[in-house]
């Protein structure tokens, strides 16, 4: 069953569009960085832009930052709401069920399949913009290929290259965990409607509200545990100590999320009357 979804998933044209969207937007501003004079010169402006512009290995950090607040989560909250209610609109969840396949296996595979998109997703954009920023804003300087530390963080120290591809590492797995907690949103509301556009504007609307709620400050009381909290807490490690509170009560957030909205997904999968 969750081969089965897995090769769904591939063959379907949205999600390789989806794809070359998601890695084409750094890689277009990759090209405007490296052949305008726009941007601030290494050394001048946000520590981490300096760093950014300084050596193209590190501009897979920032393509991150690019897709994180909007592109990303669309995405995933749109293959999120598609995995149940797709079916449904198309009236193949009953036929699905009516073979010796339970709920709670095929909801699993369901999850399985949106775990894998997300992994490819923050996969090929780190990949594709790496080989972007390396081609348009230059490799390690010099004094990295003397065997000296390559770059500065954001608080001003060296960072070695294993150093780097490690806090790129962290990243990747931080900004996968909180794709996951729209997903999980996205998955749940998909259980409740046969509408796979209904369940993604769900979850969009989920992701909006936190937004705007994030930035009023009348909102202080309910903004620790917003969705879209910490999503940004990812620059911390670039940080030379890094600071884990933001880090680790983001992850625990997410975990959160997850825990909850794939138990009502599965509680309600569970016991819904399928009539589509």
């Amino acid at each position: 069953m969750i081969t089965t979804e897995l090769v769904k998933m591939a063959r379907r044209p949205r999600t390789w569009v989806s794809l070359l969207l998601l890695c084409g937007l750094p890689a277009v501003v990759a090209v405007f960085l490296g052949v305008t004079e726009i941007a601030p010169r290494p050394g001048e402006g946000p520590a981490f832009l300096s760093a950014v512009l300084s050596s193209g290995q590190l501009y897979p950090a920032a393509a991150l930052a690019m897709v994180l607040p909007l592109f990303l989560p669309v995405s995933v909250a749109v293959v999120g709401g598609d995995s149940v209610a797709g079916e449904a609109g198309a009236g193949m969840l009953r036929y699905l069920l009516v073979r010796p396949v339970g709920r709670t296996r095929l909801l699993v595979a369901k999850l399985v399949a949106l775990v894998a998109y997300v992994l490819l997703a923050v996969v090929l954009i780190v990949v594709t913009s790496y080989a972007m920023g390396v081609t348009m804003l230059g490799d390690a300087p010099a004094e990295a290929l003397a065997g000296q530390d390559l770059l500065s963080s954001v608080s001003g120290t060296s960072l070695t290259r294993a150093e780097l591809l490690l806090r790129v590492a962290a990243t990747m797995l931080y900004v996968g965990v909180c794709m996951l907690g729209v997903g999980a949103i996205a998955l749940f509301l998909s259980t409740l409607t046969d509408s796979a556009l209904g369940a993604a504007l769900g979850a969009l609307a989920a992701l909006i509200t936190s937004q705007v709620l994030v930035t009023l400050d009348a909102a202080a009381s309910v903004r620790p545990y917003l969705l879209t909290r910490y999503w940004l807490a990812w620059v911390d490690f670039f940080r030379d100590p890094i600071l884990w509170r933001d880090i680790e009560r983001g992850l625990a957030l997410q975990a959160v999320y997850m825990l909850v909205f794939l138990a009502a997904a599965w509680a309600n999968f569970a016991t819904r009357d399928v009539t589509s």
